[in-house]
C-alpha cells in the first residue's frame, strides 16, 4: 500500500487532501482484509472485496455507515490498488475489476440568487476592529469576491500566490486538481477588491510574518488555509442571514449564473476546471429547473 500511495504522489501529483483520503480508505481496507485472514494482496477474491463494500455501506462498531457518494470513493482507492499490483507483478488478477461502485443519488448543486451573493459580498469585510480588523475585512472582502469572480474552489484560491495575478490583465492562475494548472479571469468587483487588499491590507498582515509569497494572509502573516477560508465563509454568511452556504457555494452559484447569462456549457467547463463535461452538465440541470419555476409562476397557462 506504501509504494501505491508513492505513485500516486511522484507520478500521479494527486493533491495532498486526496492523498490523504486514499490512504484513509486503504487502511480501513487493509484492517478489513488482514481480519478476513488476507495476508497479502494476492490472496484477496472478489468476494472480499465485495464484503468490504458491503461493509462500508452498513457500518461498523468503529465506522457509521457510508452514503453511495463516500462507498464509491474508498472503492475507487480499491481498485486503483488492485491495477497498480496486477501492473507490478504483485498479483495474478485483478479482483476488485468486476465490483461495480453503488450509485449515489443524482443531487443538484447548491447555488444561491444573485441577490443572496450581494448580500453575502455586502457583509463580508465585517465590523472593523482597529487597522488589524480593518486588514482583515479587506481579505476576506478580497477572498469572496475572488471565488464567486472566477469560480475557483477554495483550496485553489488560498493556494494562490501574488504572482498568480495579472490584475492588469484581469486573470489568475491556478493550480488545480491534480497540479494541472488554468488560467481564470477575473471580473471587475474581484480586481478592484484583491487591489484594495493587496495596498491597503496585506502589507500589514505581511509584517507579522515572514515573507510567505501566499496572496491571502492569515493574523501571524502565514498562508491562510482552507480551514480559515471556511471560517471567513461561515462568518459572512452568518452576517447576511443565509444558512446552508458551504466552500463551493460561490463556485456553484458562479456556474450557475454564467449558464442563466447563456454561457456556453463548454466555456463554464474551461472555467471550472472540470476534465469532462459530463461534470459541468449537472449544472445544466439547475437552469432547466428554474426555467420550469419561472415558466409555472408567470405563464397564464402553466396551472390548471
Amino acid at each position: 500500500m506504501r509504494t501505491y500511495l508513492g505513485h500516486l504522489a511522484v507520478e500521479r501529483g494527486l493533491a495532498a487532501n486526496t492523498l490523504s483520503s486514499y490512504r484513509r480508505d486503504l487502511r480501513r481496507y487493509a484492517l478489513v482484509q488482514d481480519g478476513r485472514g488476507r495476508a497479502s494482496i494476492d490472496q484477496i477474491t472478489e468476494d472480499d472485496v465485495r464484503a468490504f463494500l458491503v461493509g462500508l455501506r452498513e457500518g461498523d462498531a468503529d465506522h457509521p455507515p457510508l452514503s453511495a457518494g463516500s462507498a464509491a470513493r474508498a472503492l475507487v482507492a480499491v481498485r486503483g490498488l488492485h491495477r497498480f499490483a496486477v501492473r507490478e507483478g504483485l498479483a495474478p488478477g485483478d479482483p476488485a475489476h468486476d465490483v461495480k461502485p453503488p450509485t449515489p443519488p443524482r443531487r443538484l448543486p447548491k447555488a444561491i440568487s444573485l441577490d443572496e451573493v450581494e448580500r453575502l459580498l455586502a457583509v463580508a469585510a465585517g465590523p472593523a476592529e482597529g487597522d488589524a480588523g480593518a486588514a482583515r475585512g479587506l481579505r476576506d472582502r478580497a477572498l469572496l469576491e475572488l471565488l464567486y469572480g472566477s469560480g475557483a474552489r477554495i483550496s485553489e484560491a488560498v493556494g494562490l500566490d501574488v504572482d498568480d495575478l495579472d490584475l492588469a490583465e484581469g486573470f489568475a492562475r491556478v493550480a488545480g486538481k491534480g497540479g494541472k494548472a488554468r488560467i481564470v479571469p477575473i471580473g471587475d468587483y474581484a480586481r478592484q477588491a484583491v487591489e484594495g487588499y493587496l495596498v491597503r491590507a496585506r502589507p500589514g498582515l505581511a509584517a507579522a510574518g515572514r515573507g510567505v509569497p501566499a496572496l491571502f494572509l492569515n493574523a501571524r502573516g502565514g498562508r491562510l488555509s482552507r480551514q480559515g477560508a471556511w471560517m471567513v465563509l461561515r462568518a459572512a454568511a452568518d452576517r447576511a442571514g443565509l444558512s446552508e452556504v458551504s466552500p463551493h457555494t460561490l463556485r456553484h452559484s458562479f456556474a450557475t449564473h454564467l449558464l442563466d447569462g447563456g454561457a456556453d456549457v463548454r466555456v463554464v467547463q474551461e472555467l471550472l476546471g472540470h476534465a469532462s463535461v459530463t461534470t459541468t452538465q449537472v449544472y445544466t440541470l439547475v437552469t432547466v429547473q428554474l426555467l420550469r419555476e419561472v415558466y409555472a409562476t408567470s405563464h397564464p397557462r402553466a396551472r390548471s
